[in-house]
């Protein structure tokens, strides 16, 4: 998926669509009676349904985007992206969220419904929002009632209200939130202080309590708190503060998602981590790709610490993939680690450090979040990258071409960099120093087989250019067993010596001579010295 914010961006984009208009000459005046009426089509009323039985939970950047949606199609978008961003599991197909927002509503809708609808009243607002408060003490009657000690004591009359407490609010620990019915007709409202619900307030004689007033009872019934506590949570600011707390929608829950810090983009920190991501597409079977998902950091960006004697930099590298209707089909978290000894530190902080993920898509449009953290400074790095995992049909095609830092024959199973019988270490920079063999890597699929010999007749040319000019060409060895023509693994090692420094590109042709398809991958590298 996009994130969260740019997935509603995208909608809004989309939204903003060009009508063309009919040329008028100058000359002519247009007969307002004929002119067409602008006429915006209005949501079903499903939609404004769903909007303010929703609303308690929604950010303003939500509730100014959903004026600007055009459509009925963009409108159930935005829903589904609105829930979305609040499943604290995407995995399953159960929306946690979601569902115990509706049981919710349909409790405040018939508890505290008061000729409004339960949702539209500051109660209801607040249980949508926080849920079931800890503990309640009710007097739905009001009458005769004897103020706390923190009230300021005394006996008074008192309308009819509510206290809720909630052991935990975010960015409040322990509050008590005081609902008054003034009215007498079953709507609760907020209230700013403790004296709102004094029945008698305002009769003469009837409102003191010990030590104070009917005056200054009226003084602070006119403001935030209780002037005459001595508890820190009465004063004025602590009531404001708790006020905007109810009054402002939850943060959508993180569940174990490292990237969740709500309904916006991931929170990323100051201190910078670059890393380079690059991705590789291999045929698995007809429905299925093998998508390698690689990334490479510099090691000199690594905060390197002593550990036995040992230099070790670490860093936790996070991974989410994401489909196209937003849900997760794909996690990773590992932590991966690059050792050197005192004397190779110098050295080893010019080399780049890799590491790869595996995983199984089927051919579509996808979203990955990457997050790479280092263990020590703290320092991240994040991205959200587009790719689109291609579809293997039955004509001639290739794989992804990788240029390598290592390839070799290898027969460890449990090698991260295992690509069939070769381990296959991407050089996401594509730079080599002269002399370094470059590796190139690929799959060919769907070689028509020749009925003479019952094998694939493929030839594989790899050509070398410089500024557009072949200087160089190689001809495919073929050595190996094929698949029925199912795949064919193209694997070389490119000698540098002769190359000076400078940028140059290789293109692997290859040619079917039995069907007379043909095909061509390229890449750029760079020599340097």
């Amino acid at each position: 998926m996009l994130t969260k914010a740019a997935i509603c961006v995208m909608l809004l984009i989309g939204a903003l669509v060009s009508v063309p208009v009919s040329a008028q000459p100058a000359s002519q005046s247009q007969d307002p009676t004929t002119k067409p009426r602008k006429v915006k089509d209005e949501p079903k009323k499903a939609f404004k349904q769903w909007l303010v039985e929703v609303e308690p939970i929604l950010t303003q950047a939500e509730k100014d985007a959903w004026p600007k949606l055009q459509t009925d199609e963009e409108r159930e978008q935005f829903i589904a992206t609105i829930w979305h961003n609040r499943d604290p599991d995407p995995d399953t197909e159960e929306n946690e969220f979601r569902d115990q927002y509706f049981e919710r509503l349909a409790y405040v809708n018939e508890h505290f419904a008061s000729g409004t609808p339960g949702y539209k009243t500051d109660r209801g607002r607040v249980y949508l929002r926080f849920g079931k408060p800890d503990d309640v003490e009710s007097h739905p009657a009001g009458g005769p009632y004897q103020r706390e000690s923190w009230e300021g004591g005394g006996s008074t009359s008192t309308y009819p209200f509510a206290r809720w407490f909630y052991r935990n609010l975010p960015g409040r620990a322990g509050a008590t939130v005081e609902f008054v019915d003034p009215t007498g007709t079953g709507e609760y409202r907020l209230a700013r202080n403790p004296f709102e619900k004094e029945a008698m307030l305002t009769v003469s004689g009837t409102s003191t309590m010990n030590g104070r007033s009917q005056a200054d009872l009226l003084q602070a019934a006119n403001g935030w708190g209780n002037p005459f506590s001595s508890r820190a949570e009465d004063g004025p600011f602590d009531w404001m503060e708790l006020r905007k707390i109810l009054d402002s929608p939850p943060p959508a829950p993180k569940g174990n998602d490292p990237f969740a810090t709500g309904v916006h983009t991931p929170r990323i920190e100051d201190n910078a981590l670059d890393f380079e991501v690059s991705f590789g597409f291999f045929r698995l079977d007809d429905n299925r790709v093998i998508t390698t998902v690689t990334v490479q950091t510099d090691n000199r960006d690594l905060s390197f610490h002593d550990s036995g004697g040992v230099q070790v930099a670490s860093v936790n590298i996070f991974g989410r993939i994401i489909n196209v209707v937003g849900r997760r089909v794909g996690f990773f978290e590992d932590v991966v680690s690059t050792t050197a000894t005192p004397e190779e530190l110098i050295s080893a902080k010019q080399r780049k450090a890799a590491y790869q993920k595996t995983v199984v898509l089927s051919a579509g449009n996808y979203k990955a979040d990457l997050l790479v953290r280092d263990t020590k400074s703290g320092a991240t790095g994040f991205r959200q990258i587009g790719f689109k995992v291609p579809r293997f049909g039955v004509e001639l095609s290739a794989s992804s071409l990788i240029l390598a830092s290592v390839l070799q024959q290898t027969s460890d199973v449990s090698s991260q960099f295992r690509i069939g019988d070769n381990k296959v270490i991407p050089n996401l920079a594509r730079s080599y120093h002269r002399g370094s063999p470059v590796g190139v890597y690929m799959q060919v699929y769907n070689a028509t087989i020749d009925q003479t010999t019952l094998k694939p007749s493929v030839d594989v040319e790899y050509v070398l250019l410089k500024d557009g000019q072949e200087i160089g060409k190689q001809i495919e060895d073929w050595h190996g067993n094929s698949d029925m023509g199912q795949r064919l693994t193209l694997a070389r090692l490119l000698d540098s010596r002769s190359l000076n420094p400078g940028e140059y590109s290789i293109e692997v042709r290859v040619r079917d001579h039995v069907s007379g398809q043909k095909l061509i991958q390229s890449a750029k590298f760079t020599i340097v010295p």
